[in-house]
């Protein structure tokens, strides 16, 4: 089984997956005029901006509970566990194809938020239902391939949204602490129900105040070990920049990376991790009380940054001066190891608890995303059997294995983001327009 869902992984995230990824981006930027680097000091300022005509508008949680629902499925295991992956795969240079990705991600998941608020609808409960589903329904006149998606989605929740975060949980507390697998999956699945089975509002109360504490807390202990670190950064940029047009040797227990695996594994990992073109985050951005498409797009491709180019290049630049990335690590052993090696009198602990509350978040939001996937399919009866299905895969996730975890996980990514890469640069045509219409009436007020 595990050697199956390895080819079927490799074959999904090929040259084609990768391209399609990419190149969507690439799209979307040229097409926006580079709206996500000209605009994201605008963006940025609307993130922490309270407008009382938003307060009024339709939706189901504010614009900033959005974004941290959002965050809080993106900020998890992909930032400790999955950038540990990538550099033990694929090398230091991993790390810079996971900035490209981000880079031309930003435009992609502007574009994914702007659509899914254009294209929500009322569900009969009075909440919001917005994201690939009705956008490809609605906007490109596809509702199969809605559907398709959908499915997809209702199923991928129980990869990345689950097993992988309750596997990666589970690994940390049984080195560290010499926790139990089984103790680790069933509290972590208590603890996402009694927050999960409240909906969206209760999520994106719980999100408000747990992302930014988290994140802050983690960057904190990042920045101060690459103080300690501080005169090996250069080297550090220097093994990334290298090795993403090179190949890195094999050495102690790394044992080598082309620069196809660089690529791969940076994209993959850094699509894992921002979940930019997955088609994820616009579920939560539809819910957001807005006035404009516009401007959620813009409060969501700062998640973008958040993520990858703050919070994962963190956990990068640690795992890379302190001189262990190529002991043979991987996963988030890899992440605790150089926390631990710069701070050996709690190092470990941080990550571990860092890893927790990391995955918890993201269990949460995407519990949130499975579930209006699989309402999309069946309607709202479904809604609560989901729930605590996805609840138990939790605890029966903690108990297996790591490779078959993050290939299952990689594999459902992929099937959820081909028809959401297509919605994309299909309708970037509305998109761009818009856009062009938010900014013309911005300058004539």
């Amino acid at each position: 089984m595990n050697a199956l869902m390895s080819s079927v992984n490799a074959f999904v995230w090929g040259p084609v997956m990768l391209a399609l990824l990419v190149g969507t981006g690439v799209l979307l930027t040229v097409r926006l005029a580079g709206l996500q680097l000209t605009q994201l000091p605008h963006a940025l300022k609307l993130v922490f901006s309270h407008s009382e005509d938003e307060e009024r508008s339709e939706g189901d949680i504010s614009p900033f509970q959005a974004l941290t629902t959002a965050l809080a499925a993106t900020i998890g295991t992909g930032n400790i566990a999955g950038v540990a992956t990538a550099i033990y795969l694929g090398g230091p240079g991993a790390v810079f194809w996971m900035w490209v990705c981000a880079v031309f991600g930003m435009a992609t998941k502007y574009a994914e938020a702007v659509l899914a608020v254009h294209y929500r609808q009322h569900l009969p409960d009075g909440t919001m239902q917005g994201g690939p589903m009705r956008y490809l329904a609605e906007g490109l006149g596809m509702k199969w391939l809605g559907m398709l998606f959908a499915v997809m989605g209702s199923v991928a929740a129980f990869g990345i949204g689950s097993m992988v975060q309750s596997n990666s949980v589970a690994v940390a507390l049984e080195s560290t602490f010499g926790v139990s697998p089984l103790m680790t999956g069933l509290a972590l699945a208590f603890l996402a129900a009694i927050v999960v089975i409240g909906g969206i509002r209760r999520i994106g109360r719980v999100t408000a105040k747990l992302v930014p504490v988290m994140a802050v807390l983690y960057v904190s202990a990042a920045l101060v070990i690459l103080v300690i670190n501080a005169a090996h950064i250069p080297q550090a940029f220097a093994l990334i920049f290298s090795h993403a047009f090179n190949p890195a040797a094999g050495s102690g227990g790394f044992a080598g990376a082309t620069v196809a695996m660089a690529i791969r594994y940076g994209v993959a990992r850094g699509v894992f991790s921002n979940e930019a073109g997955l088609g994820s985050a616009p579920i939560a951005h539809a819910a957001a009380r807005t006035t404009s498409p516009v401007r959620q797009g813009l409060v969501a491709m700062t998640g973008v940054f958040f993520d990858t180019i703050i919070v994962c290049t963190m956990t990068a630049l640690v795992i890379l001066t302190s001189g262990v990335w190529d002991c043979g690590e991987r996963s988030s052993a890899l992440t605790a190891l150089a926390f631990q090696t710069a701070l050996p009198h709690g190092g470990a602990m941080i990550v571990t608890l860092a890893l927790a509350v990391f995955a918890y978040s993201t269990m949460i939001g995407w519990a949130y995303y499975g579930e209006q996937c699989i309402e999309y399919v069946f309607g709202l009866s479904a809604r609560t059997p989901y729930r605590y299905l996805f609840c138990t895969v939790i605890a029966w996730g903690a108990l297996q294995k790591i490779g078959f975890v993050w290939d299952f996980s990689d594999t459902m990514n992929g099937a959820m983001a081909i028809p959401n890469l297509l919605g994309l640069i299909g309708l970037s045509g509305v998109v761009v327009k818009l856009t062009r219409d938010y900014f013309s009436s911005a300058r004539e007020n």
